[in-house]
């Protein structure tokens, strides 16, 4: 974790619907946990981290991904914490971001993933944030999917 992120990775996701934006973010909340690092995601809203949670559960046959919606008990921490405006978040490797703003406290994590799709507003959502990681100084990468 530093104090400026040191890699922005946008995804974006084939079609429109959201399930698939969100499944997504589970494949790489996935990968990250598997090699080790800490995950948060955030959210547009307590909702939508709901609607994530469960799908945790269930986005494949036989997966397991050990989370917890944010607070998370001191004595149970989770190597995904799924967050939601306003909801403190602890410091991870990496932060996917399914909100609509890039995080306050984006520059505490080592790694922002931002994952898009081809609705409208998500995409054009997409595009403001990524001019504006631009005038950070960042240069984030495009990976279309």
């Amino acid at each position: 974790m530093s104090s400026e992120a040191a890699r922005v990775s946008f995804y974006v996701v084939p079609g429109s619907e959201s399930r698939d934006r969100l499944v997504f973010a589970c494949r790489l909340a996935e990968k990250a946990w598997q090699l080790g690092h800490k995950v948060s995601v955030a959210t547009a809203s307590q909702e939508d981290a709901a609607a994530l949670d469960d799908l945790m559960w269930t986005f494949r046959q036989g997966s397991f991904l050990p989370h917890a919606l944010v607070p998370v008990p001191p004595a149970t921490p989770a190597p995904i914490a799924i967050t939601w405006p306003g909801a403190a978040r602890d410091p991870a490797d990496l932060l996917i971001n399914l909100a609509d703003d890039v995080p306050q406290d984006w520059r505490s994590f080592g790694r922002v993933a931002e994952v898009i799709d081809a609705s409208p507003g998500i995409r054009e959502a997409g595009r403001e944030r990524f001019r504006w990681y631009r005038e950070q100084g960042l240069d984030p990468e495009t990976h279309k999917l």
